[in-house]
């Protein structure tokens, strides 16, 4: 991969981490209000369809585990590094860790 097309999928990496955190901040805001929990299906599916598109642009579609690596480092405000075996040895549920 050269310097620019790997920019530019890190950059549609953090695109979708971002993506998938408005999506919970929106679903959390649509749910906290029980009257508003019928309307759920109309207000997440621009999220919800936002989201899904940027996963599919970045190449994580169906690679939850690094996604959700990413995920957790951008909510953080973090650079997010390769995963690696070591993320799964730490048990706490975090980023790669295994929920017990």
């Amino acid at each position: 991969m050269t310097s620019t097309s790997s920019t530019t999928h890190a950059s549609g990496e953090r695109t979708a981490a971002r993506a998938y955190l408005r999506l919970l901040a929106a679903v959390r805001a649509v749910l906290d209000d029980p009257a508003q929990a019928s309307l759920a299906a109309p207000l997440l599916a621009a999220p919800i369809a936002e989201a899904d598109e940027a996963l599919g642009a970045a190449g994580l579609a169906g690679n939850e585990r690094e996604f959700l690596h990413l995920v957790a480092h951008q909510a953080l405000g973090e650079s997010p590094g390769p995963v690696t075996d070591e993320d799964d040895a730490g048990g706490s549920g975090g980023p790669g860790g295994r929920i017990h």
